[in-house]
């Protein structure tokens, strides 16, 4: 059955983007993800993906438009607010478990502690919690990367193509290992990617993103692909071939 969506938390509200050097990034973009939702971001490259991931993590500032986390404008980072980049971002001269309890220094040591420990427990590295980013293979410092956006509870996730540096097999690995990381708080969840299957995969929506500058240009409930999702499946082969028609669209813009 599909998951059932709750209220809106994200909402993205004719979101504009054009840098300091006259390079429009985005037209107006408006769409909404609902409490505990996962929605991938889909579109090719220039589209503006990155561009509007970061603005509404607030890395980034919008040219016009807003965004809001509940009920709040989003106009810095926010704790609620976890992000994971595509590379992971590690520092080499601190442990993992002091890569993740970073974030936590108004904590008590004992406190950080514990939180970083339970973070690495939901990605499976508890026992690498004294090692160091160096004796890591690329997909265990990417969970890493993801422990230390969990650990401080966030009520959004934001990804921005977290696996597209991995290999086929350790790729198709940690996206089956995300989602049984999401199902112990159920963040809401949005994700940037190039990669059709792995949106299909991932999602409850899939948002594609056309033209240069980008734009919504579709939006798509896939509520008709029940869960766990194999990708061989008529179904879902289907809904690769729908959304592959509208991305080669973009090549006319």
């Amino acid at each position: 059955m599909p998951r059932r969506k709750g209220k809106p938390m994200l909402r993205v509200e004719r979101v504009a983007k054009t840098f300091e050097n006259g390079l429009a990034a985005l037209q107006p973009v408006s769409f909404h993800v609902g409490q505990g939702e996962i929605v991938g971001l889909l579109g090719t490259s220039g589209s503006g993906k990155s561009t509007l991931l970061r603005i509404i993590g607030g890395l980034h500032h919008a040219s016009a438009g807003q965004v809001l986390v509940g009920r709040l404008p989003v106009r810095a980072p926010r704790l609620e607010i976890g992000l994971v980049f595509q590379e992971p971002r590690l520092m080499p001269w601190l442990t993992v478990e002091e890569n993740v309890r970073f974030g936590l220094y108004r904590l008590s040591k004992d406190e950080q502690a514990a939180l970083a420990r339970e973070a690495l427990n939901k990605v499976g590295l508890l026992h690498f919690a004294a090692v160091y980013p160096r004796q890591l293979s690329g997909g265990m410092a990417q969970r890493v990367a993801i422990a230390r956006a969990l650990v401080t509870r966030p009520s959004l996730l934001l990804l921005d193509e977290p696996f597209s540096a991995l290999d086929a097999f350790t790729r198709l690995q940690l996206q089956e290992h995300l989602l049984k990381t999401w199902e112990y708080d159920r963040p809401t969840m949005l994700f940037v990617t190039h990669d059709i299957e792995e949106a299909l995969a991932l999602s409850d929506r899939v948002v594609v993103l056309r033209g240069h500058p980008g734009r919504v240009d579709s939006d798509f409930a896939l509520d008709d692909l029940t869960r766990p999702r194999k990708r061989t499946d008529a179904g879902f082969q289907a809904w690769k071939a729908r959304i592959l028609d509208r991305l080669d669209l973009s090549l006319d813009i």
